[in-house]
C-alpha cells in the first residue's frame, strides 16, 4: 500500500510539475526517476533508501574535479561519483 502511494506521488509530481520548473539533478538518472525505479523494481525499503541517499547527496554543495581527463563529482558527504553517472547539466559547467 505505501509502495503504491510512493509510486503514485512520484508520477503525480511528473504530471503536475513541468520539466522546466523542476530542479536540475546532478545525476544522469534524475532523483525522482531513480527512486521510482528502485521502488518499482525492488521494494519500498529500497526506494526509501534511494530517496534518503539522494536527499543526502543531491544538493548544491559539491565539487567537480578532473583526474586523468575524467570529471568526478564530490558531494558534501564526501561521496565520489564518476562522470558516467553525472547529468549533462553538471558536465557543462
Amino acid at each position: 500500500m505505501i509502495k503504491t502511494i510512493l509510486l503514485l506521488s512520484i508520477k503525480s509530481y511528473w504530471w503536475l510539475v513541468p520539466q522546466k520548473r523542476r530542479r536540475k539533478c546532478l545525476f544522469k538518472t534524475s532523483c525522482s526517476h531513480y527512486v521510482y525505479q528502485q521502488t518499482k523494481e525492488k521494494d519500498l525499503q529500497a526506494g526509501l533508501k534511494a530517496l534518503q541517499f539522494r536527499i543526502q547527496n543531491c544538493n548544491p554543495h559539491y565539487k567537480i574535479i578532473e583526474i586523468e581527463g575524467e570529471k568526478l563529482l564530490i558531494t558534501n558527504t564526501n561521496k565520489v561519483f564518476p562522470e558516467k553517472e553525472l547529468s549533462e547539466f553538471i558536465l557543462k559547467k
